[in-house]
């Protein structure tokens, strides 16, 4: 339901702006979500043949990424096209069909060339069960408040997360020993160092001697003495574990420690863990325990509040590795993306969402850019294996990139002019925000300079999601900024996220996620039963998630209709906190919808086959009351509509319709007209026929934007006013205020009739009843 609610939000606004008039472009396109789409096709694959991507090659799979995608892509514009997404479907992209894929390679060429892209062995977040890395923003960080067992994807029985241990090393030739602390007690086999704070009075006679490994023989562990450490946290000293936490990284540079990784990228302990090696991460967590009992070197373990990081795709917990990447050096890119917000050549909405914006890029770090991944844009570098010789890979004077691979060839011809090398690409694709960064001038011809691009670059409007807006819009900015020199776009508006209508998170596992087809066309529970299995779920959380369907839609899902489902998503984006979605809600907005389809054909059946409207809507001063009322109240929600959109006000714009629609026009305006239509004379009846076809085009107008199905059926059986040739509603003009029309006086003067009305009829109610009453006593 959140695309739904982008997907409406974009389309409400460029019809809008379609409807006043403007040139407008709503580009379609997706991206080939890379990490995502790998996971999923290779669950298929085992589920459907028992087979892994490694059995097929790299060119195989690709082949079958590329079926998946587009079987899947059918879909998607299926399903965009039933929503009523008003798009150029002409100019629809991919990020990686040729040209956009071309951008890539140049952008990439271009940032390496200019040093801004480098290659650095540096720590990354590395998922185990997808075998990649990640960046910061695809990882969770899990609060636990103490002991917490946590399911982790391959093993049975959940592991213990939340605790502190405590444990000690023997010195080097001495009965001494020094106690530590950690939470993550398998690192312990890639210590390298202790260290301990200079000033602490406890350590001071140890700093420069050596403590000894107990597992790994002939490791020693030099005790260094550094300000970093805080004296009153756990012992006072701190083991180091250089190559797999982040903050024993800095001081293992700084005090040359060696950087020992002690993991495979599959999670298991490798040949620098001993008699280790070869068993699991989380099952040597409980192993080493025990040997250090063993060995009269355990201490205990208490509970510890910490933040478990978790990869937001596979649910592993990562784990920090050593590894060659490519990176981006971002710090001068956010500078100059703080400073187009802060001088409001970009505005960001709402508030908060630009509060945030700030707060990130003041801690921006370097992008990772390496997926050790299949499915993406391959980097586009070469390393130059120099005859005779062994280079490590993470030196990056030995990696040449290039468009193609012969302009690589000639960049390394020249650096190593004497040498005969061969070239061997990077095997790793980039990350899949990279490609979408140059959305917003790649799809316009970018890096040519095409008619498109210089017309129609910068863009107006970005809307989406606020958890995006860092993975996304912060990149976009930056890259826009960095290769264009000018910002992709003037506006951004963040929307909440859908959440349940019990405030969780949507998720497959929870068979709480709704598809938008569903409650467009409806569906019954058996067929929402039978959707699950057409997943990759595991047979657990297949009735995990029918347990909660079966509670949240008993019936299933009522068919709601394309436009009730719009109309409720506008309504519920008030700029503020997370949505918590109610399918109740969205069937109620159908019952409006019958409103809207009962009003028209009431009109229409009173508007007679020989009537034509006026030229334009107009006044002519001999209007009766309730008519200046209504056509006040018109003028003031047209008012009011293009001033709340034109504010990304959504959620008051359909309040500022559904008033006007549902007790303006329908429940006061038609029903007090139906006396003078059926028994007025000519001229009264003429001028209210007048009246309730201009209120009714108004009407449709205005919701058109949000209900765009039911408004163009409704409006193409309006008669046409002369000379009025427009085909669509989607081109008729958008109401705007009209000062002819705004009658203060009637609207004071209407609503005393109506009250003084509401009166006499309960006044009327009231002695009846009672007169009944008196009868029957009597």
């Amino acid at each position: 339901m959140g695309h739904a609610l982008g997907t409406v939000l974009q389309d409400s606004m460029i019809r809008w702006n379609r409807m006043h008039g403007k040139t407008t472009l709503w580009l379609p396109g997706c991206d080939h979500a890379g990490i995502s789409t790998q996971n999923v096709v290779e669950n298929m694959l085992w589920r459907r043949r028992q087979q892994t991507r490694h059995d097929l090659g790299r060119e195989k799979f690709v082949e079958t990424v590329w079926e998946w995608k587009e079987e899947y892509h059918t879909r998607i514009n299926h399903a965009l096209r039933k929503m009523g997404g008003s798009f150029d479907w002409s100019r629809e992209a991919f990020t990686m069909d040729a040209n956009l894929s071309a951008a890539v390679t140049d952008t990439f060429v271009r940032l390496h060339e200019e040093g801004v892209i480098y290659r650095g062995s540096r720590l990354v977040n590395w998922c185990t069960k997808l075998t990649t890395a990640l960046s910061n923003l695809e990882v969770i960080n899990k609060e636990l408040t103490g002991r917490t067992l946590l399911d982790v994807p391959g093993y049975d029985r959940k592991v213990e997360f939340g605790v502190i241990i405590h444990f000690k090393y023997p010195l080097e030739e001495s009965d001494e020993k020094i106690e530590v602390a950690t939470t993550r007690i398998e690192t312990m086999l890639g210590d390298t160092g202790i260290a301990v704070h200079p000033e602490d009075s406890r350590y001071r006679h140890l700093i420069g001697k050596n403590a000894v490994h107990p597992f790994i023989p002939g490791r020693l562990l030099p005790i260094v003495a550094d300000e970093y450490v805080d004296r009153g946290f756990g012992t006072g000293a701190v083991k180091l574990t250089p190559a797999h936490d982040a903050n024993d990284f800095a001081l293992g540079q700084k005090h040359n420690l060696p950087f020992i990784n002690i993991l495979t990228d599959h999670g298991l302990m490798n040949e620098n863990a001993g008699v280790y090696q070869g068993q699991r991460r989380f099952d040597v967590r409980y192993t080493i325990q025990e040997d250090l009992k063993k060995l009269g070197l355990y201490v205990g373990k208490k509970d510890n509040p910490m933040r478990v990081p978790v990869c937001e795709k596979s649910e592993d917990i990562i784990e920090p590795l050593m590894k060659p990447q490519w990176w981006m050096r971002m710090r001068e890119l956010a500078d100059e993306a703080v400073k187009v917000v802060k001088s409001g050549e970009i505005k960001i909405h709402p508030e908060s969402a630009e509060k945030s914006y700030f707060r990130w890029m003041g801690s921006i770090n370097d992008w990772c850019l390496s997926r050790q991944l299949w499915w993406g844009h391959q980097a586009p570098v070469y390393f130059a294996q120099i005859s005779g010789e062994v280079h490590d890979e993470g030196d990056g004077s030995l990696w040449f990139s290039g468009r193609t691979k012969e302009e690589a060839e000639r960049k390394a011809r020249r650096a190593i002019p004497d040498k005969t090398f061969t070239l061997k690409r990077d095997g790793d694709v980039l990350d899949t925000w990279f490609s979408s960064g140059l959305w917003p001038f790649s799809t316009l011809g970018w890096p040519g300079e095409t008619h498109d691009f210089e017309t129609l670059y910068p863009t107006s409007v970005l809307e989406t999601a606020w958890d995006i807006l860092f993975f996304w819009v912060a990149r976009m900015i930056m890259l826009g900024k960095k290769l264009t020199g000018k910002v992709p776009f003037t506006e951004v508006y963040c929307h909440s996220i859908v959440r349940d209508s019990e405030g969780r998170k949507m998720s497959k596992s929870l068979g709480n996620v709704i598809d938008p087809l569903d409650v467009i066309k409806g569906i019954t529970l058996e067929d929402l039963h039978a959707k699950l299995l057409q997943g990759n779920l595991h047979p657990d959380e297949v009735e995990k998630a029918k347990k909660y369907q079966k509670t949240a839609f008993p019936d299933g899902i009522p068919q709601c209709g394309a436009d009730a489902m719009r109309f409720c998503l506008a309504a519920y984006a008030t700029g503020g906190g997370d949505i918590n979605f109610d399918v109740k809600v969205m069937h109620g907005y159908r019952k409006f919808c019958n409103k809207i389809y009962q009003a028209t054909k009431y009109v229409l059946g009173k508007l007679g086959p020989d009537f034509t409207p006026r030229q334009t809507p107009q006044v002519t001063g001999k209007e009766s009351l309730s008519e200046r009322w209504i056509l006040h109240k018109m003028t003031m929600a047209a008012k009011e509509m293009n001033a709340a959109i034109a504010a990304r006000e959504f959620a008051k714009a359909t309040q500022v319709i559904y008033q006007y629609w549902y007790n303006q026009l329908c429940d006061v305006y038609i029903e007090n007209s139906k006396v003078i239509v059926q028994y007025g004379s000519e001229e009264e009846r003429r001028s209210a026929i007048e009246t309730l076809y201009t209120a009714l085009e108004g009407a449709l107008t205005m919701i058109h934007p949000f209900m765009p199905f039911l408004t163009e059926e409704l409006w193409q059986r309006l008669p046409r006013r002369p000379c009025d040739r427009t085909p669509s509603i989607t081109v008729a003009k958008y109401p705007v205020y009209n000062p002819d029309m705004d009658c203060p006086s009637s609207e004071a003067a209407y609503e005393l009739v109506l009250g003084v009305s509401k009166g006499v009829r309960s006044l009327m109610s009231r002695y009846s009843l009672q007169g009944e009453s008196q009868g029957k006593s009597e």
